[in-house]
């Protein structure tokens, strides 16, 4: 990455399209770093009702599959704070277009991929893009956008536009996939990137606030190989078990990388994670309930579409459209949550949001083999989304409570990488429980018991995190 910078300072031409200034119009600046974030978010969600086309399409095995998921979660959660520093450093309309131009490229490698590595291989750098490209949405819209109520609309949109991505995703797939092939869930990226990337350069502006402090790179390399690392040994448990050594390198492994990595964090200078802000209880204990909620709640829309399709024989399209009003139930509950803090609280509020998505998940894990869609799909899925979307929001503002301004933006960070962590090896986890509940079979029947065993596992999970929210979160948001 430093790299490609210096070669951007050293080229002339691209230095001036990189540095161009012009009087773009307020909401057209809105419009492309919505755009961005739109995409980044749109592909978290936009391959499962995909998955088990790819799966025949390049013979992906159930192992496989998850990791069409993760090396994008994985990537995306470990290089995330990396590139919010490198938008401070190096700037943000820079890094927006770095991060979207690998974006859409890995895009474009991912549709052509011919082979399960190849597309696994894409996912990975499609989520390297998104983390360089994530955190400079936000900043160049504040840049743009004075104080005040003009800047609060702006941020909203934002907001919706992130939230409309994640609920679009498996809709758009859906059409995607019956209409066209699975490839196009990538490959319609590449002329929207490229639009929204022509625009950038013309119309942005660029923005820094670096102070000479140097990226954090081993950090980030650490974090993100010690995830993957020890997300691969969990799911080789499905066909070692827990004590072969396929299953425990990897899981040692995976741990000392952790390890090294909390090691450099707490002796580098600018460290990626500043671990004396764990010494706030706000932020430990909101980042640990983040961590356990995303690990179950992430791993919803994968079983959930997997079902759909591989058991009840819903077309991509229709899949899509059965997980609308779960998509639906998670902006109501974003809403709401502000609301319902003023008059209770942000601790009551996020336990309420935990409770009532494990209400939901205990009512998925009663799925049968032959559910109909309003208390198989349509219930359930909207309990676990509204849930989803009631915790997020007190969480987020537990978590950014406790620490001095100028760190707002590293701990609003964290809780993002906290909470795609957990969903990274949430879903590592939750597979390989679905795969022991499966056993040998692959019938309807079988995937059945494997997916209800998910949902029971995920429900345990939500029912633990409400018990440390009670026990752990602060009564209410600190002012500091």
């Amino acid at each position: 990455m430093t790299s490609m910078l210096e070669a951007a300072d050293t080229t002339p031409l691209i230095s001036r399209l990189l540095s161009r200034r012009t009087t773009a119009p307020t909401w057209l600046v809105v419009a492309l770093a919505c755009a961005g974030q739109f995409l980044v978010v749109l592909d978290v969600s936009v391959v499962n009702v995909a998955l088990p086309s790819m799966r025949t399409g390049l013979g992906l095995t159930p192992s496989g599959l998850q990791w069409v998921v993760n090396a994008y979660a994985i990537a995306f959660a470990g290089f995330m704070l990396l590139g919010g520093r490198a938008g401070d450093l190096y700037g943000r309309k820079r890094m927006f277009l770095v991060g979207l131009g690998l974006f859409t490229l890995a895009s474009l490698g991912g549709g052509l991929a011919q082979e399960g590595w190849q597309l696994l291989l894409a996912r990975a750098v499609q989520g390297l893009g998104a983390a360089v490209l994530a955190p400079s949405t936000l900043t160049l819209l504040t840049a743009a956008v004075p104080e005040g109520a003009a800047r609060a609309r702006a941020i909203a949109t934002w907001t919706a536009v992130g939230a409309g991505g994640g609920a679009a995703g498996g809709l758009v797939g859906g059409v995607l996939v019956d209409v066209l092939d699975w490839r196009w869930v990538l490959l319609i990226n590449v002329p929207v990137g490229a639009l929204v990337l022509a625009g950038s350069v013309i119309w942005l502006s660029e923005s820094r606030a670096g102070d000479g402090r140097r990226l954090d790179l081993p950090g980030a390399l650490l974090v993100t190989a010690g995830l993957a690392t020890l997300a691969y040994g969990i799911s080789r448990t499905e066909a070692a078990g827990w004590t072969a050594p396929d299953t425990l390198l990897p899981l040692l492994g995976g741990l000392l990388l952790i390890a090294l990595f909390l090691l450099v964090e707490a002796r580098t200078a600018a460290p990626l994670m500043p671990l004396g802000l764990l010494r706030l209880r706000s932020v430990a204990s909101a980042n640990a309930a983040m961590f356990l909620s995303g690990s179950a709640m992430f791993c919803m829309w994968y079983f959930m579409t997997l079902y759909a399709q591989n058991v009840l024989g819903y077309s991509p399209l229709e899949a899509g459209l059965a997980l609308v009003p779960s998509s639906l139930a998670v902006i109501i509950g974003s809403k709401l949550a502000p609301r319902l803090m003023r008059a209770a609280g942000a601790r009551p509020v996020a336990t309420l949001g935990t409770l009532v998505a494990a209400a939901g998940f205990g009512w998925q894990s009663t799925m049968s083999a032959h559910g109909a869609y309003l208390t198989a799909i349509m219930i359930p899925g909207i309990l676990m989304m509204l849930g989803a979307g009631l915790a997020a929001t007190p969480l987020a503002s537990l978590a950014t409570s406790g620490a001095a301004p100028g760190e707002a933006g590293v701990v609003s960070g964290l809780v993002n990488t906290s909470r795609t962590m957990g969903g990274s090896l949430g879903l590592a986890v939750l597979s390989t429980v679905a795969a022991a509940g499966t056993g040998s079979g692959r019938g309807p029947e079988a995937l059945t018991d494997g997916y209800a065993l998910a949902f029971r596992a995920g429900t345990a999970v939500l029912l633990g995190g409400a018990v440390l929210m009670l026990a752990w979160l602060p009564r209410k948001i600190s002012s500091t």
